[in-house]
């Protein structure tokens, strides 16, 4: 966990923020650092910085993250209620589209957001960065 004397609690003006959980500011799309500012400039388009606390968020990557719990929770859902639909009906192809297709996209789009912000949260919150080889001894 973040010590109180971490750094990167303050911003430029010396103003010392609290550190704030991960998954209440992520999943709302909030600066992790202050709370009050968006992360997002769009619907997944990363921000340069917080408007209110000017943190960089040059750090964040979280690559295909999202896309991975996406399709691992919400994919096989989706998937295996199209095959009970298929199994248990035996519907005609209309029913499908009318059905299966709003399920699956509504349950693979809705969490992409809250999912990557709530990875860069975890990024700033953890102070996680890219991994190095350590020189040999």
């Amino acid at each position: 966990m973040p010590q109180p004397d971490d750094a990167q609690f303050t911003d430029a003006s010396g103003h010392r923020w609290p550190s704030l959980p991960p998954i209440s500011t992520g999943l709302r799309g909030r600066c992790p650092r202050c709370g009050r500012g968006h992360i997002f400039n769009g619907f997944l388009t990363i921000r340069d910085h917080c408007e209110v606390c000017g943190l960089d968020y040059a750090f964040a990557d979280p690559a295909d993250g999202p896309a991975v719990f996406v399709q691992l929770f919400a994919c096989v859902p989706g998937v295996i209620f199209i095959l009970i639909l298929a199994i248990a009906w035996d519907p005609p192809l209309w029913v499908y589209l009318v059905i299966g297709l709003p399920v699956v996209i509504l349950s693979t789009v809705g969490p992409l957001r809250p999912i990557k912000g709530w990875l860069i949260a975890s990024q700033f919150y953890f102070k996680a960065e890219e991994g190095r080889l350590a020189p040999p001894r």
